[in-house]
């Protein structure tokens, strides 16, 4: 399961691009733009968004205003957005677990990729298996002997069926045949405040929300999900250091209603690839353990596509399935 996305550096080439937009992307945005995140405030998503609504608020002289519309494992935000008129003024900002719903639910009400058009991949995350400082386990292969000691007893938190987290804890499950409950919550900051009081004892976090408690103390880092460490947090050891071949990343993306004019699409794209090169957005980005991706339009499709086929087949084996 290992994940590889291409880093594109396209801020000049952007800047060179848009002075051969139509006019109508030239114009555009001529009134405040809704992005819809499906989580709750404070989670890896919601982080992102706000982090690139604000460059796109100074550069595109616009208000781009974030909507947390929770519900439905971020579906409910997908849902509307694809419903929302094709105009460019309503946009959602997504995960990977938008991608993950769709082999998972058997009726979302719209569809990733006939429904919304892709505008770019933002970032790349490690999740974090991380854990309440009272649990009597501080490795991998800790938390592995305990959930075999006490199997179903061992809670772990997600953003909902089909989450990233959820995946990456059903992966963990698959991997270490072990017995984990999965405790559903509604983004990753909910997550981080349960995880801190003691609620739930454990979570496949991404990293954003979790990275505050983690330096913090209040949160213990147990192991990192993807195949090498997180320069963020070099002393903490990978899952698959432990159990090899486990590996998984979060990501995070902007979409379109379908049918939205392909030239404000490239506008947008643009707009946060040059958003993305700017040197706080950058440290900001990797104070959180992020990757900057900023894919091209075509980059970010030819990602849902493998992605899709990818979480299929997770889904089908570990029998992930939803109402």
């Amino acid at each position: 399961m290992k994940i590889k996305y291409r880093n594109i550096c396209a801020a000049a080439l952007a800047v060179a691009a848009a002075a051969a937009l139509p006019a109508m992307a030239q114009s555009y945005p001529t009134k405040p733009v809704r992005l819809y995140v499906g989580f709750a405030p404070g989670g890896g998503t919601d982080i992102m968004a706000r982090t690139v609504a604000a460059k796109l608020s100074e550069s595109m002289k616009q208000q781009f205003i974030v909507e947390n519309r929770p519900g439905a494992n971020a579906n409910l935000a997908a849902k509307l957005a694809a419903e929302a008129p094709a105009d460019g003024y309503t946009l959602l900002f997504m995960s990977v677990a938008h991608i993950m719903s769709k082999p998972v639910y058997k009726n979302l009400g719209y569809d990733i990729e006939r429904d919304l058009t892709p505008i770019t991949i933002v970032s790349s995350v490690p999740n974090v298996l991380a854990a309440n400082p009272t649990l009597p386990a501080r490795t991998v292969k800790e938390v592995i002997a305990l959930a075999k000691a006490k199997p179903g007893e061992l809670t772990y938190a997600s953003s909902g069926v089909a989450s990233p987290e959820h995946f990456a804890g059903e992966l963990f499950r698959m991997m270490t045949k072990t017995n984990l409950l999965m405790v559903p919550y509604k983004g990753g900051g909910p997550i981080a405040i349960d995880l801190v009081s003691g609620h739930v004892m454990t979570s496949f976090s991404t990293m954003p929300p979790i990275i505050p408690h983690i330096r913090s103390g209040r949160v213990r880092a147990v192991a990192v999900t993807t195949e090498k460490r997180a320069a963020v947090l070099p002393d903490v050891p990978t899952i698959s250091e432990t159990v090899p071949g486990y590996a998984m990343s979060t990501w995070y993306g902007a979409v379109a209603p379908a049918r939205t004019p392909r030239d404000v699409v490239v506008r947008l794209n643009q707009e946060m690839l040059k958003a993305l090169q700017l040197p706080d957005v950058k440290e900001r980005l990797a104070s959180l353990g992020a990757e900057i991706v900023g894919s091209s339009i075509e980059d970010t499709a030819k990602i849902f596509r493998t992605d899709l086929e990818k979480f299929t087949r997770v889904a089908k084996e570990a029998n992930i399935r939803a109402e």
